[in-house]
């Protein structure tokens, strides 16, 4: 079944490289219009210049007045967004609670829940006027487990979660659907730097705390960030008309994290 989204606008958060990065090219090549934003100037030059058709604005998502002119932006290019994938997050320090700053707290929060409030108040009453959208917010696997060291990360993920099924209780009479998406370890420059960290926390090996990631899951692997994006497309799709209120896991069997 080839999943075709023709003509819809969508707005990625943090589309410049990663997950969101591949995000944009599933759904370019399924045929979507698409408004993207992030934080990394390169990045940002770089789409400008690789893909002219796509509208692109740097935008801090745990800044209000960015959001709005974002959004405002995005309005304004497509005449309407139909799709929204949250996908904009931060790692935040991997420390024992004790030593996590109270700065480095709220600026995960800020950013890894309070970009995707921020961005869904705005987006939302378009959605409603037209009857019709589709929300899409990344959690992770420490939207569910209990995750050491990870104290902001995963108390912002769990938030996710909740945020996700009241909106889509919320939204579901004006026919907006929501989802989550709760990815396991995901293989990229990410998680390479959060395995950095905790070993250099922890005092132990690189190779030890990666051997310990892949054990938290009966398959034992990494996630391709190409299986979340064809999941968010899946779910923007008419073959996922009926889904929402959903924590969806793609994660590889995730038991518990360490």
């Amino acid at each position: 079944m080839e999943l075709r989204v023709d003509g819809k606008r969508v707005v990625i958060t943090a589309a410049a490289s990663g997950i969101g990065r591949v995000m944009l090219d599933v759904y370019r090549d399924a045929g979507a219009k698409l408004f993207i934003s992030d934080i990394d100037p390169k990045g940002l030059e770089d789409l400008r210049g690789s893909y002219p058709d796509i509208g692109v604005m740097a935008c801090d998502v745990a800044v209000t007045e960015q959001v709005d002119a974002f959004v405002d932006g995005a309005l304004a290019a497509m005449g309407g967004i139909d799709v929204l994938v949250n996908n904009a997050g931060i790692a935040g320090p991997a420390l024992p609670v004790e030593d996590v700053e109270p700065e480095e707290f709220d600026r995960v929060l800020a950013v890894n829940i309070g970009g995707q409030f921020r961005m869904a108040r705005k987006v939302v009453p378009g959605m409603k006027a037209a009857g019709a959208g589709v929300i899409i917010n990344l959690s992770s696997a420490a939207g569910k487990f209990g995750f050491p060291l990870r104290t902001p990360y995963s108390a912002s993920k769990w938030a996710v979660v909740g945020f996700s099924k009241t909106l889509a209780a919320e939204l579901g009479p004006f026919g907006i659907r929501v989802n989550s998406i709760l990815p396991g370890p995901v293989d990229g420059e990410r998680i390479r730097r959060v395995i950095s960290d905790k070993a250099e926390t922890r005092g132990v090996s690189f190779a030890q705390v990666e051997e310990e990631f892949l054990a938290t899951s009966s398959m034992g692997v990494m996630i391709d960030p190409l299986d979340l994006a064809r999941l968010a497309l899946y779910l923007a799709t008419d073959a996922g008309k009926a889904i929402s209120g959903q924590s969806l896991s793609v994660d590889g069997d995730t038991r518990y994290l360490r």
